[in-house]
């Protein structure tokens, strides 16, 4: 009976972690399949240098995916607009995970832009200061400042994150 106690421990061993290589090569990245609201665990693209103006990127499209470091890994994708000194991400107000991870202190990651992957560092802007920044965020997003977005808050609520080159 040992025997086959042992025998259905390793069995089961394998197939979780051939569930597990299935998910990670299989979840939603980066592709060209269309926004998708799942988040995966690969970033994908090219490692590269982060440009001197990330306002040069702002023709590759509206949204990009983000990579926080640390554990869980997870792929989102998120609407941005690249300003000389970095990239500008925006959420809503709602408690959200990646936002919540980056106060923790989690605040290396990577983004994707087009094919493009760099290196980068969330700080959250706060006050004041992310009204320029979220000015810059609606003109390319084409989101209004004072009207509802996806819920209950205006644009000029949101939380404001700068990413830069680390």
């Amino acid at each position: 009976m040992n025997g086959k106690l042992k025998i259905a421990g390793i069995a089961t061993g394998v197939v979780l972690l051939i569930s597990a290589t299935t998910y990670v090569y299989t979840a939603p990245y980066a592709g060209n399949e269309g926004l998708q609201r799942t988040p995966g665990v690969r970033i994908g693209g090219t490692d590269t240098l982060a440009p001197n103006d990330f306002g040069t990127v702002n023709d590759v499209g509206v949204n990009l995916l983000m990579k926080l470091g640390g554990f869980p890994p997870f792929v989102i994708y998120l609407s941005y607009v690249g300003a000389p000194e970095g990239v500008i991400t925006a959420t809503r107000p709602d408690g959200g995970y990646w936002a919540q991870r980056v106060r923790d202190g989690d605040t290396d990651g990577w983004l994707r832009i087009g094919d493009a992957t760099y290196a980068m560092r969330a700080t959250e802007i706060l006050g004041d200061a992310r009204l320029p920044m979220l000015e810059l965020y609606s003109g390319k997003t084409r989101l209004p400042m004072d009207r509802a977005v996806g819920g209950p808050d205006p644009l000029r609520d949101w939380e404001v994150f700068l990413w830069t080159a680390r």
